[in-house]
């Protein structure tokens, strides 16, 4: 591979925010945090001095994109319940109050399906071994699929129903304003 085939590349998975500044640096290994981090394991993880880290760490703690937890030394996790409520605001803001609806209703119908399919209220209540063997159709992994993408429709159903909410209230507020 030649030099300006590499450079036309993706940076290798290794060292994927070194061309970023520090601060991209910070956020990037925040979102692939998974659990608390010292603000020095992080300043480590991006090559920053860690008095570096730990502004921009009080700064994102500020925002809410991430939870600081006090201790000897403090630590910091990203705050999942932020980009829960930034994907709906864009939600809300990239979609009309009619496309919201009809994927509500959408997903809706596919919960609804799968309900019938397992006959239970929620994918937690499948035993997807007994439901594979129950079956002549579905193997285990079919079973295991079929929980997974319930699941996640469920997820995204209340997503795009707390979107169509907020859509639907702005534009009352517009209306009456």
């Amino acid at each position: 591979m030649s030099e300006t085939d590499a450079a036309d590349g993706p940076p290798p998975f290794d060292d994927a925010f070194s061309s970023d500044d520090v601060e991209q640096r910070i956020y990037g290994t925040i979102l692939q945090t998974r659990e608390p981090t010292t603000a020095t394991a992080i300043a480590d993880s991006v090559d920053c001095d860690p008095k570096t880290a730990r502004k921009y760490l009080g700064w994102f703690d500020d925002l809410g994109i991430v939870t600081r937890h006090d201790g000897h030394p403090a630590t910091y996790e990203r705050n999942d319940a932020y980009f829960e409520w930034r994907r709906i605001n864009q939600l809300a803001a990239d979609q009309s109050v009619e496309d919201l609806q009809d994927r509500v209703r959408e997903l809706t119908t596919r919960i609804t399906e799968y309900e019938a399919t397992y006959d239970a209220a929620s994918p937690a209540a499948v035993d997807a071994v007994a439901a594979a063997e129950d079956s002549d159709e579905r193997t285990i992994d079919d079973v295991y699929s079929d929980l997974g993408d319930w699941a996640t429709a469920r997820e995204e159903r209340d997503r795009y129903e707390r979107a169509r909410q907020q859509r639907t209230s702005g534009e009352r507020e517009q209306a009456s304003g």
